[in-house]
């Protein structure tokens, strides 16, 4: 067993009982299975199919600190909030390294059966509610699943009630911090009922730029019969922070999903993002956009599987890479016999803006139907010259085009989301993030 793995099945075996004392029965109950899921596997390296730009395993492999004791680590909130998002009207709700905090009034200002909570709290309360979705979609099999499934004590849980309508954006904000260089297995399990309607706003930070940390995340989503949700995620994390985030999204008959994942600052980031259509009239709506510079590396891998028919997706992904920055992108998208009349699209499309920059790109199709109307397509390629000559003939200075010219770029993936007023923000973000520059956000209020 290679030495990534196995470290982390030494440290359950060695703590198992603190592990279960410090989390939920219904967290506790998949554990054994996990482990045995565990018994002779691997990580995945650049030698594994699917990931030939990232390995998991070098991921994993630094001795990085667990709090499995619990440890409260004392977070400055507010000068960790930089994101700029606040300036919206949202639910908030934040992850401090691992362990899920709520703002003081935030169960108050939720609609009645709604729930935002530690979804180790919730598995304490309601058992029956949460152990009949938790891990019913992440699969043990994978082994970055299992060994996520063995070692989270606590999370994030979200449900929403049959044909009820959040108004607000609920708004989940994850924070690194601490002295010594931490792994945090984080867990988000989100219900949405039949005809429900939800929107989420997800950002990442991290607030000692100095220390080594890593997020093992696995996310999973049940969207039932009419409901409606739509999602972002926000990455602004340091050079020294990992991420290897695994979303799971199930769809239920004329369900609508929408989820967009921005990265704008990271060390080595890789997403998964897995979502089964199985019911009829279905509605995906998937979208990346990655800004990299210095030595980022950021990595999205998506697999939409069309099981029903009468099915729509929409896949958009683009990149802008600088310096040394490196990216990868696969998507796929399946149809299986039965999901006839489906309608399934994907681009990639990424911008190199150096010769040191390195983007990887594979995107698939696999068609099992005739009455389908599927397509994709990837270009790679740099800013567009004759722009760029023109805009400099009319006096804007070669870098200030070169920022213009780039931000346009992403305009169609920001405008992919549907949150009002998170346009208008993630123009004000990327445009910040091509001059160089980041908001500080130290000194905003909860406005919620």
């Amino acid at each position: 067993m290679n030495n990534a793995l196995s470290q982390y099945i030494e440290l359950y075996k060695e703590n198992a009982a603190l592990i279960d004392a410090n989390s939920a029965p219904v967290l506790n109950s998949l554990r054994a299975t996990a482990l045995h899921a565990l018994d002779g596997a691997h990580l995945p390296t650049r030698r594994t199919e699917g990931y030939e730009k990232t390995s998991i395993d070098d991921m994993f492999a630094p001795d990085f600190g667990v709090n499995i004791t619990r440890v409260n680590i004392p977070v400055d909130v507010a000068n960790s909030f930089r994101c700029d998002v606040p300036n919206l009207s949202t639910l908030l709700g934040f992850v401090l390294n691992d362990s899920f905090h709520p703002t003081s009034k935030l169960n108050s200002k939720l609609p009645e059966g709604v729930i935002f909570t530690s979804l180790r709290q919730a598995a304490i309360e309601q058992p029956e509610l949460v152990g009949r979705y938790y891990g019913s979609l992440a699969p043990l099999g994978d082994t970055s699943v299992a060994l996520n499934t063995l070692l989270a004590q606590d999370g994030v849980f979200i449900y929403v009630p049959k044909n009820v309508r959040v108004e607000r954006p609920l708004q989940l904000v994850n924070i690194f911090s601490a002295p010594v260089p931490m792994l945090a297995f984080r867990r988000v399990l989100i219900v949405l009922e039949e005809g429900a309607e939800m929107q989420l706003i997800v950002c990442d930070h991290t607030q000692e730029q100095n220390t080594d940390f890593l997020a093992s995340q696995i996310v999973e989503v049940i969207v039932k019969e009419n409901a409606s949700f739509d999602a972002c995620s926000i990455e602004e994390s340091s050079a020294r922070t990992g991420r290897y985030s695994k979303l799971y999204v199930s769809q239920h008959a004329s369900s609508r999903v929408t989820y967009n994942s921005t990265t704008l600052t990271c060390g080595t980031t890789r997403n998964e993002f897995t979502i089964d259509l199985l019911g009829e009239n279905c509605e995906t709506h998937l979208a990346g956009m990655a800004i990299g510079s210095e030595k980022m590396h950021i990595d999205n891998d998506s697999a939409i599987n069309h099981r029903a028919p009468h099915c729509k997706s929409n896949q958009l992904f683009k990149y802008v890479l600088d310096e040394e920055a490196t990216g990868a992108f696969e998507g796929s998208i399946l149809v299986t016999p039965e999901a006839q009349y489906t309608e399934a699209y994907q681009s990639n499309r990424n911008i190199l803006a150096s010769t040191s920059a390195r983007m990887h790109c594979k995107p698939q199709l696999e068609i099992y139907n005739d009455e389908v109307k599927c397509s994709h397509g990837a270009t790679t390629g740099q800013l567009d010259t004759d722009a760029l000559f023109y805009m400099r003939t009319r006096g804007i200075p070669e870098a200030e085009a070169r920022t213009m010219l780039m931000q346009a770029f992403m305009i169609d993936v920001i405008e992919t989301m549907h949150i009002a007023g998170l346009q208008e923000r993630l123009r004000h973000l990327v445009e910040r993030r091509f001059a160089g520059t980041l908001g500080n956000c130290s000194a905003c209020k909860e406005k919620c």
